[in-house]
């Protein structure tokens, strides 16, 4: 029994004697720098309210043909308002997005005029 002593003794000072001697823990290195983040090219606005005032009268026209054929679709005229609104208010993006869709639904409607009406 006591001979098992000083096995578990010595075997307990190699432990610590393990714990002690470790290398201290080197800290990280710094991360790096972030890359710099190029600038947006500034946006002219008075080219864009432009660009926005011939997108709406691209969907005045689109929506016209299309009601002028008893294609237009209800969400196309609805279109065809938000994006007048916008270009009343100066926002362009919003007015290009909105006379972009109603351009889209009026060709739509001019579309589905190619499929029968019933099976």
């Amino acid at each position: 029994m006591l001979e098992t002593w000083r096995v578990c003794a010595v075997l307990l000072a190699v432990v610590l004697a393990g714990c002690v001697t470790q290398p201290p823990v080197e800290p990280a290195p710094p991360p790096a720098p972030a890359p710099p983040v190029a600038a947006k090219p500034a946006i002219d606005e008075k080219a864009r309210a432009e660009e926005a005032k011939a997108m709406l009268a691209q969907a005045e026209t689109d929506v016209q043909r299309a009601r002028a054929k008893r294609a237009l679709w209800l969400k196309a005229w609805e279109e065809l308002i938000a994006a007048r609104q916008a270009v009343a208010g100066n926002d362009s993006e919003s007015a290009i997005r909105h006379s972009r869709r109603a351009s889209e639904f009026a060709q739509l409607g001019l579309e589905q005029l190619a499929y029968p009406a019933v099976k």
